[in-house]
């Protein structure tokens, strides 16, 4: 096993190069820079341009240099916690980022945990009452919330919020303490504005789940072993949830991949409709504005953030599916 990781974690290595090779390029490929565009943002507004400021700035911050020499720079600066500057915010893109990163995590952990709390029990039920009224009626609520787009329900209940409560969604705290640090009314503030976006965000989520472990779980249910165990007068709650729910669970660990970085980014277009102090949204806005230092780290965050989460999963599986063997050697 640790031989297993050592060599993963060397593996790493290669892995995150060639990503931040792509990232860089990716971020690059649009023609022109940041500076075009804010060029021409200021003449469609009308306003005056001084070209030496302009011209001042690009060589400030090396969009002088050849592409080659700008991304050594830049990979360098991350390995001492400098990720680069943000040139539409004016702030540094590790201040910039770490302003919102903890309301993303609070509501990604959040999001989480609710659908893991709704998603498993309804699974179970459902593999267990296949083709009950139940079951049917779940099975229903599950594609209605798949079939939904997020988009269109965070519109639908700010709507219905505004007209029945008299109250605006939008946002994760009062306007009041947006700027403020945290305390305990802040954080009860947020706590407040964060039901509905943990609702929208995680309802294509919990139905998705749902259907997975349903069908998973069914597939174990039909096993020799688990027919065995019933012939033998072991409990049926036992029965189902020792073996069958635990082998059913792969798909489950091996999504940690994607957990993680989704912690991060967050569900960007609901972000924007409910106007969400997160992530995502600034993810965006840089990609659209080529702000490449910003957006650059955020998906180097990301890559990050999946390898690692890929890893954990390789290793959850093997320690919770005995079939499974980190050697890819066949064992009689």
């Amino acid at each position: 096993m640790l031989k297993y990781i050592f060599l993963r974690f060397l593996a790493m290595i290669p892995t995150l190069a060639i990503a931040s090779v792509l990232i860089y390029t990716i971020v690059e490929l649009p023609p022109g820079d940041f500076f075009e565009s804010y060029v021409a943002e200021l003449e469609a507004s009308g306003e005056t341009i001084d070209p030496k400021k302009i011209e001042y700035l690009r060589v400030e911050y090396g969009f002088d240099k050849p592409v080659w020499q700008r991304y050594f720079t830049w990979v360098w600066g991350m390995f001492h916690g400098d990720f680069g500057y943000s040139f539409e915010y004016e702030r540094p893109v590790s201040e910039l980022i770490g302003s919102r990163l903890f309301l993303t995590m609070l509501l990604s952990f959040v999001t989480i945990i609710f659908t893991w709390v709704i998603a498993f029990p309804i699974g179970i039920y459902s593999a267990t009452h296949k083709y009950s009224m139940g079951d049917y009626g779940f099975t229903f609520l599950g594609l209605l919330g798949l079939a939904t787009p997020n988009f269109l329900l965070a519109l639908i209940m700010m709507y219905f919020a505004k007209v029945w409560f008299g109250t605006s969604i939008g946002g994760l705290m009062d306007p009041k303490y947006i700027n403020e640090p945290m305390s305990l009314a802040k954080f009860g503030s947020i706590m407040e504005h964060m039901v509905i976006p943990v609702i929208v965000i995680g309802t294509a989520g919990t139905a998705a789940m749902i259907r997975r472990i349903r069908a998973n779980l069914l597939d174990e249910l039909k096993k020799q072993y688990v027919i065995t165990a019933r012939a033998k007068g072991v409990p049926p709650v036992k029965a189902v949830l020792k073996y069958p729910f635990r082998m059913s669970l792969n798909f489950f660990i091996a999504d940690i991949g994607s957990i993680l970085p989704a912690i991060v980014s967050g569900a960007e277009v609901v972000a924007i409709v409910l106007s969400l102090e997160t992530t995502g949204p600034l993810l965006i806005s840089a990609l659209q504005s080529q702000d490449m230092y910003l957006a650059g780290t955020f998906l180097m965050f990301l890559a990050v953030l999946t390898v690692i989460g890929v890893l954990i999963s390789d290793i959850a599986l093997a320690i919770l599916d005995p079939r499974i063997r980190l050697q890819g050697k066949a064992h009689k």
